[in-house]
């Protein structure tokens, strides 16, 4: 794990990419409703993503996430709900499958370096 900052860990298994993609999100809450909703990711990395949500949800719970770029649906689950100072709810979630290529992205392996271009040369004319 590489240092991020002298008090925190970086805990994240993969790159995380400021990304916004169109998502369809549904769930059933546990009081019987089922929700349906159009949002937008915020971040996303290979094992899940953070997105805006205005209905209520927990922690825990089971979500079908669907890219509207390619179709794909995908199972996945709440794993943090924080509310902004704004009023909005932002909902990170992770898949419960490993190994999707769910965004349609390529992320570097864990731990490797950046990609570094040699500087241009000089060229006397």
């Amino acid at each position: 794990m590489s240092l991020l900052h002298f008090r925190f860990k970086e805990r994240r298994r993969t790159v995380r990419v400021a990304i916004t993609i169109g998502l369809t999100v549904r769930w059933a809450a546990p009081s019987g409703d089922v929700f349906s909703v159009k949002t937008q990711s915020q971040s996303v990395s290979q094992g899940g993503g953070l997105c805006v949500l205005e209905e209520p949800i927990v922690v825990g719970q089971a979500l079908q996430m669907v890219n509207q770029n390619s179709g794909e649906a995908i199972e996945a689950k709440v794993v943090t709900v924080r509310k902004a100072r704004d009023g909005k709810t932002y909902v990170g979630f992770e898949f419960v499958e490993n190994g999707t290529n769910f965004w349609r992205m390529h992320f570097p392996a864990p731990g490797a370096r950046p990609l570094r271009r040699p500087a241009p040369s000089k060229v006397l004319a």
